[in-house]
């Protein structure tokens, strides 16, 4: 008997885990009502990452100068600046997000994916009803249901976005012209990226930090080399600043903080977190437990603690990154229908700030090593001594590694510097398959490449 697979939300957990269900012959329904993609496609990271690529350019031309290039006028004068077109810049990122979704769109329909436009929400643990736009339903019994809801931007009564200068994360790409100046309020991930883009399409921008560095979460040698180099380059970060209101009086709009400051500009981005899309979809009265703020409980393989009720991606809060999402939907489908599956191992998931420059992580952190909650030893190879990055100009970032003791298991890295996204992949797969910081070093790298650094970083661990 085919196994009936509903699957609630079509973001990076629902499309792959249709994906994996086609493939392994079940009956798959997706419902969904923003568009498939989900955020990760049509809001958050193709959108952003997208006018980040922008400002990657922006940044690199602005310091063509020490490579020898010069920029002149039609007159043949040397230009002043350079400048964005903004509107043409966010039509670009719709277009793209547009396409990948039909791209997605096309991929489930050749998988014989069924897809129902409406809002699902569960009718018990083995069934789901879809609500259309025109009020009518769609009653769709499962064997088992996957709720991949994803999250939305989180506000505070204090901080209401309207949509034109006081803008979330989704909203910045209706902006048509460049904002005089932009406040962005939450250091976190999303605020860094977002303060480090506009910031190199050349709008003033102020980052207001709540903690005593940018990036909290995240690396501390590589939140000190961002901040650094952010604010070389002209950021107002103002840390240990926390927001006690965002108004706005005609083109002004106003951050103010609890010590009494108030901070002024054209825009203001809202970056204060996600909350979990879980409200009214029947989850509590189908048997579905919920943590604290509303996430979904799922264990290693994607289950929830309602029986046949799976659930992946930003509804479960576990590591909101689209790959974790698809990887937690393919795992929730290979345990349901039988398939071989390892469970979700958070030490192997690589993830990236996509600031200027670029922060990789994989595996262990500093912070666990120096609260003793791991031994390691560890290694810092500035990039300032690495061949290649001396041509293109490349003065901040480092790779740092992380090995266990004795045995010399790399257990961990960072990666700070341009497409530190690309350059942490040889250390993630060190981490992954247990390899040693020998046999990472052992293996060849180009001359002269930034991945160099790591090998050589690999060798700086050697121990006769």
């Amino acid at each position: 008997m085919t196994d009936r697979v509903v699957i609630v939300g079509g973001g990076p957990g629902g499309y792959e885990a249709a994906h994996v269900a086609a493939q392994l012959g079940a009956e798959v329904t997706i419902v969904d009502t923003d568009g498939l993609g989900g955020s990760a496609v049509l809001t958050d990271c193709v959108p952003s990452k997208t006018l980040i690529a922008t400002a990657e350019v922006m940044t690199e031309v602005a310091e063509a100068g020490e490579l020898g290039i010069t920029m002149r006028d039609k007159e043949g004068d040397a230009a002043s600046g350079i400048t964005v077109d903004l509107a043409r810049v966010n039509a670009r990122v719709k277009q793209l997000a547009a396409d990948q979704s039909r791209d997605i769109a096309r991929r489930i329909d050749r998988d014989g994916v069924r897809l129902v436009h409406g809002r699902g929400r569960l009718d018990g643990p083995g069934r789901v009803v879809a609500t259309g736009a025109d009020g009518a339903e769609t009653v769709l019994d499962a064997d088992a249901v996957l709720v991949a809801t994803g999250a939305a931007p989180r506000t505070l009564p204090s901080a209401q976005p309207d949509g034109e200068r006081i803008l979330t994360w989704e909203q910045v790409y209706d902006l048509d012209e460049r904002p005089e100046e932009l406040v962005v309020v939450g250091s976190g991930v999303t605020g860094a990226e977002f303060a480090s883009a506009y910031q190199a399409l050349g709008i003033p921008v102020t980052l207001v930090s709540s903690r005593d560095r940018v990036l909290p979460g995240e690396d501390a040698d590589a939140s000190m080399v961002l901040e650094e180099v952010s604010k070389r380059r002209g950021m107002n970060v103002l840390s240990k600043s926390r927001m006690e209101s965002v108004t706005r009086s005609g083109d002004v709009v106003t951050v103010a903080l609890t010590d009494g400051r108030e901070v002024q500009a054209s825009h203001c981005i809202l970056a204060l977190g996600s909350v979990p899309n879980t409200t009214d979809l029947g989850l509590e009265e189908a048997g579905v437990l919920l943590k604290d703020g509303g996430f979904v409980y799922v264990d290693r393989v994607s289950r929830t603690s309602a029986r046949g009720v799976y659930a992946a991606g930003d509804c479960t809060g576990v590591l909101m990154l689209a790959s974790v999402a698809a990887m937690q939907g393919r795992i929730a489908m290979w345990h349901l229908l039988g398939d071989t599956v390892h469970p979700l191992d958070l030490k192997k998931v690589s993830s990236n700030v996509f600031t200027a420059p670029e922060i990789a992580t994989v595996g262990c952190s500093q912070e666990a090593v120096d609260a003793g909650e791991m031994q390691a030893e560890v290694v810092m190879l500035p990039l300032s001594g690495n061949p290649r990055a001396k041509m293109q100009g490349v003065r901040d970032g480092f790779v740092k590694l992380f090995i266990r003791p004795g045995t010399g298991i790399v257990v961990g890295g960072v990666v700070v510097g341009p497409r530190a996204s690309e350059l942490i992949h040889p250390v993630s797969i060190a981490v992954a398959e247990s390899l040693t910081a020998d046999q990472l070093a052992q293996a060849f790298t180009v001359y002269p490449s930034m991945s160099g650094s790591i090998a050589e970083a690999a060798r700086r661990l050697h121990r006769i």
